[in-house]
């Protein structure tokens, strides 16, 4: 039997040995003192910039090698992407990259206390409820909201449309294509921006971190010629900043990091149609605009996929239903046929309908949609519900 201990002894502490806390000391704070841990790693696992970059970073080098594999196998050209059957091979490309990475990242980021149930490629924002009903629902939007504005245009003269130039039987056959082809780019539109990079941001950024991030994007552009349309990231991350800045200075605002990221990942989805040719700076700060307006979706319907029917939409009708350019690209296989006319800060010119300033209408209507039919019952997937009760990264 252990010897019983009376309670005095019960509730003295041991003697530490001697001279250990002077032994101790230097190399605790040598160990502190070259310990970067917390550098890379937060309280939820890796720090979510960190996260972001290796994702980038992995998603492009996904995309050197398959590309460089189909474009081995003949699978893609040189020539442009104009054509159905093109858009969709090219983007069976980025869309494998994303996909990759993403289920790479699975393993690598650490997403909370049930790591059972948050390490699957569903809590990139893609796990909310009514799934299905959502899709539909940016679908029909998107293609009302592009409709409109066609209308509009053709209406105040700014867009000449033709009668159809393909037989029924045509026009079913190429329109399927084009639809897989433009789910695909909506896919990897929407899963590089408002799923991953969008839903890992928000657990760790705050404001000085946005800031910094829309200062390189605009330094960027500025120092290497700007791009087609910088314009429009310039006023994309100036509009973002006193709304920002009002959430940074509100210590209790709530969910302010989802914020400080839609406003990074919005301006960022301008930058990277700066390389589109065709564009101007009304078509960049649109597709801001726009991201703005999925990232807003994500957070009222829970999920990205509204986000990714009403792009999906908005690019098919564009392209292939009133054959009109789609940030200057023209697509070959059309059912009507369009041409802007008169002043191209009305017509959009080459860029397209985005390239006009009425597309800030249409966007603008589909924000109060939006917020018309899903804030009063906003629901949250739950990975989203338990990162907003953690501290940030």
């Amino acid at each position: 039997m252990e010897p019983e201990l009376r309670p005095a002894e019960e509730a003295r502490p041991a003697a530490p040995a001697p001279n250990a806390s002077a032994a101790q000391a230097p190399l605790a704070a040598l160990q502190q003192g070259h310990d970067f841990d917390w550098v890379f790693i937060g309280p939820h696992g890796l720090r979510a910039g960190w996260s972001v970059l290796l994702f980038a970073a992995m998603y492009y080098l996904f995309r050197e090698v398959i590309g460089t594999l189909f474009y081995a196998a003949g699978f893609v050209h040189d020539e442009p992407i104009d054509s159905a059957p093109v858009v969709l091979v090219s983007e069976l490309v980025p869309f494998i990259s994303l996909v990759a990475a993403a289920l790479i990242m699975t393993l690598i980021d650490d997403r909370g206390a049930s790591p059972n149930l948050d390490r699957h490629i569903e809590s990139y924002n893609l796990a909310g409820p009514r799934r299905v009903p959502h899709f539909l629902s940016g679908l029909a939007a998107g293609f009302a909201a592009l409709s409109l504005l066609v209308t509009a245009l053709a209406w105040g003269g700014w867009m000449h449309l033709g009668s159809a130039s393909l037989s029924v039987a045509q026009a079913a056959g190429i329109g399927i294509v084009w639809a897989i082809a433009f789910l695909l780019v909506a896919s990897v539109e929407e899963g590089l921006f408002r799923c991953y990079s969008l839903s890992t941001l928000a657990r760790g950024i705050n404001f000085w971190w946005a800031l910094a991030a829309q200062i390189a994007i605009c330094l960027y552009l500025a120092f290497t010629g700007g791009g087609n349309g910088a314009w429009g990231v310039y006023l994309a991350a100036a509009l973002g900043f006193f709304p920002c800045l009002a959430l940074h200075l509100r210590a209790a605002a709530c969910n302010a990091a989802f914020w400080q990221a839609s406003w990074v990942t919005s301006t960022f989805f301008g930058f990277y149609h700066t390389s589109n040719n065709g564009e101007n700076w009304i078509g960049i700060f649109a597709a801001a605009f726009m991201g703005f307006v999925f990232c807003l979706s994500v957070r009222l319907t829970g999920s990205a996929w509204w986000a990714l029917g009403c792009h999906a939409a908005w690019d098919w009708a564009e392209t292939f239903f009133y054959g009109t350019a789609d940030s200057g690209l023209q697509g070959q296989g059309h059912f009507l046929s369009a041409s802007p006319a008169g002043n191209p800060l009305w017509s959009g010119g080459a860029d397209g309908p985005e390239g006009s300033l009425l597309v800030l209408g249409a966007i603008l209507l589909l924000l109060l949609f939006l917020l018309a039919l899903y804030a009063r019952n906003r629901s949250e997937s739950p990975a989203a519900a338990r990162l907003a009760a953690r501290p940030a990264d």
